[in-house]
């Protein structure tokens, strides 16, 4: 998965927040626009040229700075997407979501300064001390199970959570009108997990609204505390307005008592909200509902007068921080209005709030309109499958949906130098100021634009909302630099960037990610949609410059052989050098590192990008790419060729070539603790043993002929538990394999290296699908594979659901169990599609 930071965090760089800042709207900015920045640098280029030549300076230092300078230049080809495709100008559906995948619930527009809304919450007097806050997702705050029950994507969802004794629950939906992205409501409904009703505590809800800039808020009080509304004024937004209801009972209209303290305040930037609301909880207040006994609780001791804690005179330049606390003894329900006032222009001045019993119509409705589309798509009930599956593939595909993100920002990258290791004698560089509409892995631990499962990620989203794909996948070819390489983490925004060690912020220019935005551009391709045909001609010559770089960037040591560039260096505690660019991490290559090596799963990446871009050149009538792409595809195709460079016919499979001893093991020496040994035999050149999912790629991407001598091989290691199949999926490694379970290092436990995953899942299940009706001399027993490992693989995520609430990063090959982060909706939704056999 590529997750180098992955048991690790860390705070932000300074340096590079204040660089981001410095550079908004800079000359990086212009570069990404037409002709005109273009000329400019070439001018400027032709400036420094002269100037090293009138200093007598040596042509590597203008190769080194021009290499530089193109790793944070953007592409020059055409966008993908029409200009201001976010906007609510052109997507006002799409303006407003809940684009902020790591907090538990929130809200906001997609701009590169948004107006940003967020829930917050405390169990009063569980706990001695400050109350536990809930605001952001996090692996080890015991908050869980939590997911969406429903998502379209656009304009509702359902999310449930639960906190220790408490149930919340929070719901959206969105009202279209006017010009800038309509009207919204909120309901948040908090109740008790257990039926027992003696001890109901009492619970504060935090709305807060926060503004990035000059945005204008208008705070307008009704009691002591409490605010009637909140209005406001943005260029994006027009006039808006704020209503925070009291609160119900639930299900019904039935007030509850609340007490309400307010804070308001400049921004102290958006990593620090939840920091700076526990700091603020230091005050004592009477909770006292008429006719019972009054409680204590911490509240905000905050006023509306303004507040600037910021440095002197930065308080309205850096935007506003509105905090609304509502107090209440659980059961109850509360609402909060979002109303546009271009929506209410016309003749709609008397459009009706939408709030109460018509925000739960509106609820209703959509949530029926969500479960008929759903079966319409994937047709699970006609397919036989049972009702709990049913709900597996709803919460599935909503917390894909319901996990979207909106980025804005700069990245670091390191230039590509030209030679390997020479990329540590040059500085990171700020990236231009960019967008990112995107999935995330893992709201909890990944909240952020990971590049190889992005692809598998709008593999589902594509069945769902091909429009959806296109704004995504617009967005990240949008990220292209001017080589044709795109960073394969992207760390966009304070947000982002807080969740990340300083050490893994710089994405390498000569590191590649496997191109997986291939597979929902191969599907967009069947489809015949004229909408994906339309975008595909837009998109084709970024598409084009991003194949055309991994392809030569990536060149092996001989033709038509691939190699990753960027494995780590063979240090002595570590097992195996790692391989990050791949996304296995640490598969075991071989076992040290050399510029002879070339990689299986390298190769069929390719070969598969050459196949879609050959096949999409033919429909889009683009006749050079056919001519320069049509023999490299039918090279790459060639079963020879494959065979020359990649069977092992010791092994009896396909695999790595390299430098390679299995002779290795991690011993203790103290005081070094483990150390990696070299023993007998002595490494030399030969194919690396390694079986496991990089010897399946050539099935994996169905790349070979039904009736291959090379596919009975691959099926028989394939189903034998001595090596692949396990009762819940195939093995990432084989269990005969002697890195099988390995740590890595002594702080590196096992990760690609026997552990179900259910991205290569999917792809073994659409490869037997595939051969399964193609005739062939191995069709039947592909057909029959299928059957059986399909039933492994969702028999067990449903029954580490039902008994977890959580879909995972990975699933032990031993038990089952789930492993790795929590929840992780990125990949594991495949499930879904899994289910209804859709490949």
């Amino acid at each position: 998965m590529a997750r180098g930071e992955r048991r690790r965090r860390g705070a932000p760089a300074d340096g590079a927040r204040t660089a981001e800042r410095a550079a908004r709207g800079g000359p990086a900015r212009r570069d990404a626009r037409g002709g005109g920045a273009r000329g400019a640098a070439v001018v400027a280029a032709l400036a420094v040229g002269v100037l090293c030549l009138a200093l007598g300076l040596s042509g590597s230092w203008l190769l080194a700075w021009h290499r530089a300078r193109r790793a944070v230049t953007l592409h020059s080809a055409p966008p993908a997407l029409p200009p201001d495709s976010s906007s609510p100008a052109v997507a006002p559906d799409l303006f407003w979501g809940t684009y902020r995948p790591h907090v538990y619930f929130g809200m906001k527009t997609r701009s590169p300064q948004p107006l940003l809304t967020g829930l917050m919450w405390a169990q009063q007097g569980a706990t001695p001390g400050t109350p536990k806050l809930r605001h952001t997702c996090e692996q080890g705050d015991g908050v869980g199970p939590y997911g969406w029950e429903f998502h379209d994507g656009l304009s509702f969802g359902r999310q449930h959570i639960q906190d220790g004794a408490l149930r919340l629950t929070t719901e959206f939906v969105k009202r279209p009108g006017g010009q800038h992205g309509g009207d919204w409501s909120w309901r948040v409904t908090v109740e008790p997990q257990a039926s027992d009703t003696s001890a109901l505590p009492l619970v504060s809800l935090f709305f807060y609204v926060v503004t990035d800039g000059k945005e204008v808020l208008v705070p307008e009080p009704v009691a002591k505390g409490q605010l009637k509304f909140i209005s406001g004024h943005t260029s994006e937004l027009g006039d808006f307005r704020f209503t925070i209801l009291a609160p119900t009972s639930p299900g019904d209209t039935a007030p509850k008592y609340g007490s309400y303290n307010v804070f308001w305040t400049s921004n102290p930037g958006l990593p620090l909200l939840t920091e700076m609301v526990k700091s603020r909880l230091n005050s004592w207040f009477q909770h006292r509902p008429p006719g019972a006994s009054p409680e204590r609780y911490l509240g905000l001791p905050g006023s509306l007068k303004w507040e600037d804690r910021g440095p002197s005179g930065q308080g309205q330049g850096q935007g506003q921080f509105l905090i609304q606390q509502v107090t209440v003894k659980v059961p109850f329900s509360m609402e909060l209005v979002f109303e546009s006032g271009s929506a209410r222009v016309g003749g709609r001045q008397a459009l009706e709030q939408l709030a109460g019993s018509l925000l739960t119509q509106a609820l209703e409705s959509h949530a029926e309109a969500f479960r008929e589309r759903f079966e319409n798509t994937f047709q699970l009930k006609e397919k036989g499958l049972s009702p709990e599956e049913q709900a597996l593939g709803w919460a599935a595909l909503s917390s894909l949906l319901g996990g979207i993100g909106y980025f804005y920002g700069q990245g670091l990258v390191l230039p590509d130098m030209g030679v390997e290791g020479s990329e540590q004698k040059v500085d990171p560089a700020l990236f231009p100021p960019v967008p990112l509409f995107t999935a995330v892995p893992s709201r909890s631990f990944f909240p952020r634009g990971f590049l190889w499962d992005e692809g598998f990620h709008q593999l589902l989203v594509q069945r769902w909302d091909p429009r959806l794909t296109r704004e995504a996948l617009g967005h990240w070819l949008g990220l292209l630099n001017a080589d044709g390489w795109i960073g394969r983490e992207q760390v966009l925004g304070d947000e982002a960037r807080a969740r990340v060690p300083p050490e893994f912020l710089v994405q390498r220019a000569a590191h590649a990610n496997p191109p997986t935005l291939l597979l929902p551009v191969a599907h967009m391709l069947e489809s015949g949609d004229p909408a994906n045909i339309d975008f595909l001609r837009r998109a084709f010559p970024r598409l084009h410059a991003w194949f055309s770089w991994l392809h030569q960037s990536q060149a092996g040591p001989v033709p038509l052989s691939y190699r990753w560039r960027g494995r780590d260096p063979a240090l002595p505690t570590l097992l195996n050098p790692k391989t990050l660019p791949s996304g296995l991490d640490d598969y075991p290559r071989a076992s040290h590192p050399s510029a002879t090596e070339r990689h299986l799963d390298l190769r069929c990446w390719v070969a598969l990008g050459a196949r879609v871009l050959v096949r999409l050149a033919k429909q889009l009538g683009e006749a050079e790419a056919v001519a320069e792409l049509g023999p490299l595809a039918a090279s790459l195709e060639a079963a020879e060729s494959l065979d020359e460079l990649h069977w092992a016919p010791e092994l009896g499979v396909f695999a790595d070539f390299g430098n390679h001893t299995k002779a290795v093991q991690l011993k203790p020496r103290p005081p070094q603790g483990l150390v990696r040994v070299v023993g007998r035999p002595h490494p030399h050149l030969q194919y690396v043993d390694a079986l496991g999912y990089v010897s399946l790629f050539p099935l994996l991407l169905r790349l070979l002929d039904p009736n291959s001598s090379r596919l009975g091989p691959l099926l028989d290691v394939l189903a034998d538990s001595r090596h692949l199949w396990s009762p819940f999926g195939l093995r990432s490694l084989a269990a005969s394999s002697p890195f099988y379970g390995q740590r890595n290092s002594e702080h590196d436990p096992p990760y690609w290296r026997g552990a179900v995953w259910l991205n290569v899942n999917y792809l073994a299940l659409g490869a037997l699908h595939h051969y399964g009706h193609l005739k062939g001399p191995h069709q039947a027993r592909a057909a029959k594979l299928h059957s059986e490992l399909r039933a492994n693989v969702v028999g067990n995520v449903r029954r580490q659901y039902q008994a977890t609430g959580f879909l995972w990063e990975q699933y032990s090959d031993r038990d089952g169990r789930g492993m790795g982060c929590r929840p992780f909706h990125g990949w594991t939704s495949l499930v879904l599609l899994v289910m209804a056999e859709d490949y």
